[in-house]
């Protein structure tokens, strides 16, 4: 079993939750700590569950809750766009980061279930 901290999804995810972390901060205060705070713990929970599912014998449970986390992610970043908190610029800078850890979550995922 890998250290979480080396696994390329883990690094994929703490980048993004280091982009939301700076993006709340910079959040107008009626925002902030509303779907701000929600976008940031839903991100928090996106790496416990990737730790989780790398010290699990079962991981498919554990992936299958992180892909939850980043489609929320993913709907609370399109909120904060919508509400003009953030540039499109920015908003598909983001978006891509989450791309990449879906991604990397599909194909974890499809490992599992081909070695099971």
């Amino acid at each position: 079993m890998a250290l979480y901290d080396n696994l390329p999804v883990y690094k994929a995810a703490y980048d993004l939750f280091q982009d939301i972390t700076l993006l709340r901060s910079q959040m107008k205060r009626e925002y902030k700590f509303t779907i701000g705070e929600r976008l940031l713990n839903e991100t928090i929970e996106l790496i416990i569950n990737i730790y989780k599912a790398n010290r699990s014998k079962i991981k498919k449970e554990y992936i299958s809750v992180a892909q939850e986390h980043t489609e929320i992610i993913r709907l609370l970043l399109r909120l904060i766009k919508d509400i003009k908190e953030i540039s499109l610029k920015r908003f598909i800078a983001l978006n891509q980061k989450i791309e990449l850890v879906s991604k990397q979550l599909t194909g974890w995922m499809k490992y599992q279930k081909d070695n099971n």
